[in-house]
């Protein structure tokens, strides 16, 4: 189905929402669980949005599942990005840079300084930011990140550790049970 899709046959797109709709559901849920506090965008509005971005795309061939999944969570990332942009700005007109910082609650993820940082650290190692990519935003599980980077688990593990680590220090603050894998274990 995939591959129908790929080629732009027609409703195929139709045909592959509802068989990949409660995964890319549970991706975005799992993803706005870590998003800021009174967050208005829902995970339905979330997998609608980035399946048009994915199925609209006519030059994409899938290569697999994990393929599929991989473009979905960079999807989402790429929207809750545009959306917390355009809300920074709307912020900042309204407000002073004072302000926003006494309103800013440290335990949500900064998914601007997320992202800025992900882009140093993709520099630094392009593997490494893959990694949090689809663990992070994509909810993967070690197992399915090795699949989709067709990487060993130990070397996901190690490159999770490590971007870990180094985006707490980037981003300047401790641990954070979000960016530290948020229950998913590494």
């Amino acid at each position: 189905m995939l591959e129908a899709v790929g080629k732009g046959e027609f409703g195929a797109s139709d045909q592959l929402l509802p068989l990949v709709y409660d995964e890319l559901r549970r991706l975005a849920a799992a993803r706005l669980r870590s998003d800021r506090p009174g967050a208005t965008l829902q995970p339905t509005a979330l997998v609608h949005e980035a399946y048009l971005r994915l199925v609209g795309d006519e030059e994409v061939r899938w290569q697999g599942h994990a393929h599929f999944f991989g473009a979905a969570a960079l999807a989402m990332k790429r929207i809750l990005i545009d959306r917390a942009r355009r809300k920074q700005a709307e912020a900042r007109a309204v407000r002073n840079a004072a302000e926003l910082e006494s309103d800013a609650d440290p335990e949500a993820v900064d998914i601007l300084a997320l992202d800025s940082a992900l882009e140093k650290l993709g520099t630094l190692d392009e593997r490494a930011a893959r990694v949090v990519h689809l663990r992070f935003f994509a909810g993967l599980s070690v197992e399915q990140t090795a699949e989709v980077l067709e990487s060993s688990e130990r070397t996901v593990k190690r490159d999770w550790n490590f971007a870990r680590a180094w985006l707490r220090q980037e981003m300047g603050h401790g641990p954070n049970p979000d960016i530290d894998g948020g229950g998913r274990g590494v």
